[in-house]
């Protein structure tokens, strides 16, 4: 390599390490700031169901949603899942292949699932609210995979639209980075009405609720 080459090359690196440096924080959960109301978890489960996906309630245990969790990736017949790091350990089946964080698009597309929290829902509308948060990984995971397997906490489910965006934009406010808003799998349709599904994302999603202990959905 000539010394030409070698001196743009770190000015190159040099350049990378210091944007990669001011990468904003990863954002704390968004706080719900009130008990859930069983209304707003029950319209939230409806409407979710609406959109084609697959919602299964569980109860507020570990083992409950961990059983639920292998229940929809089997449903799939999924294995090699792709899971963020810090989605904790008690709640991953212990029969499925995690891979954590991978990177490569290329090995994104050829898994058969990926496993998520996610940050708030909104039972107006069926939306769940990613923000990169613990638990959600990066936003490629959860664009890339054909199966989305996303665990809600029914104390993160709002009302609707109203009560979300202020929630919203104080994660995008501290954290900077971008929120992904999950309303159903991806479908879209062309102009003759023909529905595509799995062009901008998952075709399939699998909802699992945690409900709180005192409420029953």
């Amino acid at each position: 390599m000539s010394d030409a080459s070698a001196t743009a090359r770190a000015e190159i690196l040099q350049r990378i390490r210091s944007a990669l440096s001011d990468a904003p924080a990863i954002p704390a959960p968004l706080a719900v700031e009130r008990p859930p109301r069983e209304a707003d978890v029950g319209l939230f489960v409806e409407r979710v169901a609406d959109y084609r996906a697959t919602v299964t309630p569980c109860g507020p245990s570990d083992d409950e949603v961990r059983d639920a969790i292998a229940a929809a990736f089997a449903r799939h017949g999924a294995r090699a899942i792709a899971v963020p790091h810090d989605f904790p350990a008690t709640c991953r089946p212990e029969d499925l292949i995690y891979y954590e964080d991978p990177a490569d698009p290329r090995a994104l597309g050829v898994l058969d699932g990926v496993l998520t929290a996610s940050a708030l829902g909104i039972a107006e509308t069926g939306t769940i609210v990613l923000n990169g948060g613990p638990g959600q990984g990066a936003r490629q995971l959860t664009l890339l995979p054909d199966l989305h397997v996303c665990v809600v906490d029914a104390s993160t489910i709002v009302a609707g639209v109203a009560e979300a965006t202020p929630l919203m934009h104080a994660a995008v406010a501290r954290g900077g980075r971008p929120l992904t808003l999950i309303s159903g799998p991806s479908a879209t349709s062309d102009i003759e009405l023909d529905r595509v599904e799995g062009v901008h994302g998952p075709r399939r999603l699998e909802v699992v609720v945690r409900q709180e202990a005192e409420l029953g959905v």
